[in-house]
């Protein structure tokens, strides 16, 4: 070997060194990736390559669809549906007895100590539509939109504390760092809206939910399908606007000058997620002009804010409600709406359930979401709009008593045995009540339906298979459903 070689080797400096090996390193780190998850199926050729060049380009199904996009409404805390859908006459003839020590042997609840007393309904309840469906009075509205929805009455989960039972629900897991729903939905099958987000998320009630914004995030997926927050009231997007002393005009030359340092950084180190990063400038300097115009409910006609009880320059669910519309509208994919406050526990007034603040609760959510259904499908969106509503839990039969002590006011515990979920339009069929809780409401007896089985139908009703809307990461291939879930065929249309 020649001496310049030998001067070449000590001029290397650590940092030179580091550099170059993570390059190279990285380089075969990718060509590996790249052999181990090549896919068979054009389709899913198709979405890797565009996860690197458009992440939001338009992708086919698996399978013909019944929806193209979906509006999911979380009230974040669970509300009762022994207070709103799951009439149950036995359990109000045990209303202030003792509840059968069978029904707490071996279970965990998060505020019962001993012996709790059962808790018959709030509220009373009656019949709607063609379909019969029994709904209670604090849902007047909703009441008449009941032959649109298909009722999932037995549904179950493994979680009874509320970030868990959240991150479950809406990832497919009960710990952070998986992608959240509509983070795999906009992954599978893009948007429609190239000006527009494809996951946008709406939050109401004062906080977010307790999962907090791991419940709307991207996980390991490319971080450009996270869910993007937007308000109702005042700028839509924090810092979507120019900063004082600059125009749109020197804002897209700064931009342009930054993606052209990440693209000369991703021929270098081939990272993804720096093409990822390229995309969500590129997003967020069409947002400035896009976000505001569809985010401006005040061009709305005076019926419509009538029908959906909205206030302009106001934070509302019913606000969100329209937003949501106006949303799907303009091609969003994935439309997320949380509502918090609905944690219904005998020591707080403002969401117990006998004292007019759970009737308060419903009350701000009645309307706006019957305003919704009408309005997609006086529109004709309706047919291609799936429309979830959920919780991430149920409530007990019982009454809680925290340290033994009865409560205050009328709160039911956190229940995984038995709750109720809904879908309305994009394929499923309306007018239907699926699954059945038993006599007192606290297990379900017939038609059990999993978180698994819900986000499984979901997807099927978008076109694809919960079982190929794959990805890989950390060397196996990762799903939403993970290793469970089953389409509920009697909700597909």
């Amino acid at each position: 070997m020649n001496e310049s070689y030998f001067e070449s080797l000590q001029s290397l400096t650590r940092r030179h060194f580091l550099w170059e090996c993570a390059a190279g390193l990285g380089g075969i780190a990718l060509s590996s990736l790249w052999a181990c998850s090549s896919p068979s199926s054009k389709v899913a050729e198709k979405q890797f390559q565009r996860n690197l060049s458009n992440p939001f380009e338009v992708l086919p199904p698996h399978y013909p669809a019944k929806a193209k996009r979906v509006i999911y409404i979380h009230c974040a805390g669970a509300p009762s549906q022994l207070e709103l859908f799951d009439y149950k006459p036995e359990l109000q003839k045990l209303d202030g007895k003792d509840c059968p020590p069978s029904l707490l042997e071996g279970k965990r609840f998060a505020f019962i100590k001993g012996v709790p007393q059962m808790l018959g309904h709030q509220v009373s309840f009656k019949q709607y539509g063609q379909s019969g469906a029994w709904l209670s009075d604090h849902l007047p509205y909703l009441a008449t939109q009941v032959d649109e929805i298909a009722f999932l009455k037995a549904m179950h989960t493994d979680q009874f504390n509320h970030a868990p039972a959240q991150l479950l629900m809406q990832t497919g897991h009960a710990r952070l760092g998986r992608p959240s729903m509509g983070a795999w939905v906009t992954y599978g099958l893009g948007s429609e809206n190239a000006d527009l987000p494809g996951f946008i998320v709406l939050l109401s009630g004062g906080k977010a939910p307790d999962a907090g914004k791991a419940g709307y995030g991207s996980g390991f997926l490319p971080t450009v399908y996270q869910g993007v927050e937007c308000r109702s009231k005042g700028e839509p997007v924090l810092y979507v606007e120019n900063p004082q002393g600059m125009d749109r005009e020197l804002r897209g030359e700064t931009i342009h000058a930054i993606n052209q340092i990440n693209q000369e950084h991703y021929q270098a180190m081939q990272d993804p997620e720096t093409i990822s990063r390229i995309a969500q400038y590129e997003m967020a300097f069409k947002m400035q002009v896009s976000v505001p115009e569809v985010m401006d409910i005040s061009k709305e006609p005076a019926w419509v804010h009538q029908l959906y009880g909205t206030e302009v320059g106001k934070s509302s669910f019913a606000n969100n409600c329209l937003l949501a519309r106006r949303l799907v509208e303009k091609g969003v994919r994935f439309v997320q709406l949380f509502d918090w406050g609905w944690d219904s526990h005998g020591n707080d007034p403002t969401n117990a359930l006998n004292n007019g603040g759970f009737g308060n609760l419903c009350r701000n959510i009645d309307k706006p979401i019957a305003a919704l259904l009408q309005d997609l499908k006086m529109r004709g969106l309706l047919e291609e709009t799936l429309v979830v509503w959920g919780a991430e839990f149920g409530r007990t039969p019982m009454q809680e008593n925290r340290e033994g002590k009865k409560m205050p006011y009328a709160g039911r515990d956190h229940h995984t045995e038995a709750f109720t979920c809904w879908l309305a339009g994009g394929g499923a069929e309306g007018g239907t009540s699926i699954g059945e809780t038993d006599e007192i409401g606290y297990y379900g007896i017939k038609d059990r339906t999993s978180v698994y089985d819900l986000q499984a139908t979901i997807l099927h009703l978008l076109g694809m298979n919960h079982e190929k809307l794959t990805y890989q990461f950390q060397g196996r291939n990762f799903r939403l459903t993970d290793v469970h879930g089953k389409v509920i065929e009697k909700v597909v249309s």
